[in-house]
């Protein structure tokens, strides 16, 4: 990987509306962002026409990449159905790549069998694929490492949407923190639409202990080889983008955001670069 596509999500800096992250997002170089619809009191959660946010996008001369996300996805109900119908309309009215998928992360998640698990996400997969394609937009699948997540591998993912003959409708999200929660050693370059980046820093905590509260920028303290995931995905023939989702309060607290995430910007573009071990 020669260059690296960086992207913004706005988990990076939520604390900012969307006019100021996107004016963020130029400020650093990067050419496209995730907007969310889970952030209380600014776009898309407070009820921001889909025009105004295209309208935003395109003063910044910014591709919104995915809307973030359509939670519990694989828990297909009517209630979910007119969810990604909601949310599907609303990507493709402002002009966003995707939206991304986040599967059932509970105890009933947890409690059901691999059976269940499977049929489950085929069933939401088939529902989704056509609503996706007439809106022209992709489904992006984001496995999470969690020990009770119903969809941990991307594996599973894949041969899901396999199943459903969906290539042409979903993609994977490569997420650098669950991939390691995950213990997943395949990555799927090529059926990868997506990728998220954090670090973590506290080697004192296991897999078992992680949690989104402990993802902050990669820097030379990160112990998930964030730098060599991203490697092994260039290398491999991912060319997408590499969008920052850091959870950490301190990360939303620090005082110049925009330092920060260019210093990991270039730690990561560095790293990348060299030779692996």
């Amino acid at each position: 990987m020669t260059g690296i596509d960086f992207a913004l999500n706005h988990m990076a800096a939520p604390r900012l509306g969307l006019a100021d992250f996107f004016a963020l997002a130029r400020s650093l170089g990067v050419s496209a962002v995730e907007i969310r619809n889970d952030i209380a009191g600014t776009a898309i959660a407070d009820g921001t026409p889909p025009g105004d946010v295209e309208r935003m996008a395109d003063r910044a001369g910014l591709a919104i990449a995915s809307i973030n996300a359509l939670a519990l996805f694989d828990d297909w109900t009517a209630e979910r159905a007119a969810q990604a119908g909601a949310l599907i309309d609303y990507a493709a009215a402002c002009g966003a790549g995707g939206i991304v998928l986040c599967p059932r992360n509970d105890a009933a998640s947890a409690a059901a069998s691999g059976d269940e698990r499977a049929a489950a996400l085929r069933e939401a997969l088939a529902a989704l694929k056509p609503m996706l394609e007439r809106a022209g937009i992709a489904g992006f699948v984001e496995p999470l490492g969690f020990a009770g997540c119903a969809l941990r591998s991307k594996r599973a993912a894949v041969e899901a949407i396999r199943d459903v003959d969906g290539a042409k409708a979903f993609a994977l999200v490569h997420d650098t923190f669950h991939h390691h929660l995950a213990g997943e050693g395949e990555l799927f370059p090529e059926m990868t639409g997506l990728v998220h980046v954090s670090g973590v820093v506290d080697a004192s905590i296991g897999a078992d202990g992680l949690r989104d509260a402990h993802r902050v920028l990669v820097d030379a303290g990160d112990v998930l080889d964030t730098v060599g995931q991203v490697r092994a995905l260039g290398a491999g023939g991912y060319r997408g983008p590499v969008s920052f989702e850091p959870f950490a309060p301190e990360v939303h607290r620090s005082p110049d955001i925009q330092a920060a995430l260019r210093d990991s910007m270039a730690f990561i573009s560095g790293g990348v670069a060299r030779p692996a071990a």
